[in-house]
């Protein structure tokens, strides 16, 4: 199945009292199966509003977005998140781990109101082995290190076999060693799983690393190349 994503002339405006933002403007762009993306540019630029919508996490103001040459703008919203628990897996800056639970069940935690075909505790320590955690299952948050904390961020993220992974700036708060092995756990996911991989960051070396860089400036598109490192 082609599990491509394509935005067409998509729009995003925020408004508030008597002020409105456009944050994106008509953008088109359009992301294959598989594929490792960085997407750069300053703040400001519409990068993590784009992921927010390529995550179906809000909605465009104005265009389409397509999923596997779909238009899911008309799913109601269990049918959506749904489709965001299918198909889709997110990474964040902040890592968002729920204090109180261990690393196991902080990746089992998409899991706890779904029906799924594998055993859910299995599956968690499986994946926490995969990001090199096979002996921190039952640490809290608060024993982790940064870099430790983010890759069970990324097993949570992977427990469920998404199509892509969308992740926003996902070193920005660990130092730059640390920040290079993010980066290739998640190159390393993109070649084994074939799962794509939309990477925004600051840092420009880890974006020309990757297999294509797209530059954004002011809600728009500046250039959409591929790297001749990645």
């Amino acid at each position: 199945m082609d599990f491509s994503i394509a935005c067409n002339s998509i729009s995003k405006e925020f408004k508030g009292d008597d002020v409105s933002t456009l944050a994106l403007n008509d953008i088109n762009v359009e992301f294959q199966k598989g594929e490792f993306v960085s997407i750069v540019g300053t703040s400001g630029s519409g990068k993590s509003t784009l992921l927010s919508l390529l995550g179906t996490l809000d909605a465009p103001s104005k265009g389409e977005i397509l999923y596997m040459g779909e238009n899911i703008k008309d799913l109601k919203a269990n049918q959506l998140a749904d489709f965001r628990f299918e198909n889709i897996g997110f990474i964040f800056q902040q890592f968002h781990l729920l204090p109180t639970l261990t690393s196991l069940e902080n990746v089992m935690a998409p899991l706890f109101s779904r029906k799924v075909q594998y055993d859910k505790k299995q599956k968690a320590e499986e994946v926490l082995e995969k990001v090199g955690l096979k002996d921190k299952l039952n640490s809290l948050p608060s024993q982790l290190s940064g870099g430790q904390q983010q890759r069970v961020a990324i097993a949570r993220a992977i427990i469920h076999e998404p199509h892509w992974l969308l992740a926003d700036e996902p070193t920005g708060n660990l130092d730059s060693d640390t920040g290079e092995l993010i980066f290739e756990l998640l190159s390393s996911l993109n070649r084994e799983k074939g799962c794509g991989v939309i990477f925004v960051t600051h840092d420009p070396v880890l974006a020309k690393k990757a297999g294509r860089i797209i530059e954004m400036k002011d809600g728009c598109i500046l250039s959409d190349k591929a790297s001749i490192f990645g």
